[in-house]
């Protein structure tokens, strides 16, 4: 048995300080802090009100022994350094090779796909489990078109091929790890043009397979099904393609055919489309006002936000069947941080039960409705079909 079922690494951070204390709350036992100091590890162990026999451990992104020891003391590394294309990559080789599971925040496509061809093998042979995009992205988009589509093979008795994802209410806004994650995949795709036609494609991470022409969300329309004008979403390029590796892993479950795309709603009639078209110009990275790494929005404005996204099922015949998700903090830092530490509870469970497959997963593949079902009973997401 390993020394622990959790090690946080990065938990000196913002958002590892929330899951710190997350973890307190919960009761859960067996597990242990990570970063580079340990004496501001025990700063944060002591002002979440974490035990004081937490164990603090020191491991460095950049220090490839560091993290091997870590991964092989632990059964589950839960981690929120990032940008993971500049500081994950050790730590994702490290979990492949002792076969320790691995859960985190990431939001940067290109590098998942380079970690998916460097180690898919190699943990199928160890066991571990790799699970990318265990938060706001891309959870409840990935749990969401999951949880539309079982419904819709019971109701129908086949998937629905056409899923349109529309965002109708987010209060809180983007994490500070969000911004700089998408702007280390800008700068990577300057240095190496050959990336931005993995970016662009929507089956980025379905290696073989390329499925029909999907819609590219870029431009604000008219919405006949929600009968509301939409505009693009930020998080789209990265929730999209977690989605299609979704029904990739579980053997095409969603169809060959289907088509998904992920818009926000801007509102109704020409109020509706003006605000589309406002949306669709603003850029929220672009300004220097947001949270930078390691900042974040104040308890109380995590605990007033909120979301609520619509998934619509189109049917062949013209039926419609919707499944809504709602979560009940702020998406970038009060849900997320929720989100990822019950995943890799789970996953902590799930491996001293066995019977565990390795591999380099989506949380819906995974984890499926197990995971859902835990974010209802203990997260604050709720998943209803209509």
């Amino acid at each position: 048995m390993r020394d622990f079922d959790i090690v946080v690494f990065g938990a000196t951070g913002f958002t590892g300080r929330l899951v710190v204390e997350y973890l307190t709350q919960t009761g859960a036992t067996r597990w242990a802090m990570a970063g580079r100091d340990l004496a501001k590890l025990a700063q944060v162990r002591d002002a979440v009100g974490a035990l004081a026999d937490t164990p603090l451990l020191t491991a460095d992104a950049d220090d490839h022994v560091s993290l091997r020891t870590l991964a092989e003391r632990t059964t589950v590394v839960l981690t929120t350094v990032g940008p993971y294309q500049l500081y994950g990559s050790a730590l994702v080789a490290a979990c492949a090779a002792t076969g320790t599971a691995y859960v985190d925040l990431c939001g940067e496509p290109a590098w998942m796909r380079q970690m998916i061809d460097a180690h898919q093998d190699e943990t199928k042979h160890t066991g571990a489990r790799i699970v990318f995009s265990c938060g706001f992205d891309s959870i409840p988009f990935d749990l969401g078109v999951l949880t539309l589509q079982d419904a819709a093979k019971a109701r129908y008795g086949a998937p629905a091929p056409r899923v349109k994802c529309r965002v109708r209410t987010m209060k809180g806004g983007f994490s500070g790890g969000t911004a700089a994650s998408l702007k280390a995949t800008l700068a990577a795709a300057a240095r190496d043009p050959s990336l931005i036609k993995l970016l662009a494609s929507p089956f980025a991470l379905t290696p073989g397979f390329s499925g029909i022409r999907q819609p590219t969300g870029l431009i604000p329309e008219y919405d006949a099904t929600i009968q509301a004008w939409v505009a693009p979403f930020i998080m789209a390029p990265i929730n999209t393609k977690n989605v299609h590796r979704t029904s990739f892993l579980l053997g095409q479950a969603y169809g060959t055919d289907f088509v998904y795309d992920e818009m926000v709603v801007a509102g109704l009639g020409d109020i509706g489309r003006a605000a589309a078209e406002a949306l669709a110009k603003l850029n929220p990275l672009a300004s220097d006002k947001g949270p930078k790494p390691g900042e974040g929005p104040s308890k109380e404005e995590r605990d007033t936000g909120h979301y609520d996204i619509l998934f619509a099922g189109l049917m062949p015949d013209g039926s419609r069947i919707d499944t809504i998700v709602t979560g009940d903090r702020d998406p970038g830092y009060g849900s997320t941080s929720k989100m990822i530490a019950e995943t890799a509870l789970l996953l902590a469970e799930s491996a001293h039960a066995g019977g565990h497959q390795g591999g380099i997963w989506t949380p819906g593949a995974l984890l499926g409705t197990k995971l859902r079902d835990r974010l209802e009973a203990r997260a604050g997401l709720t998943f209803t079909t209509e």
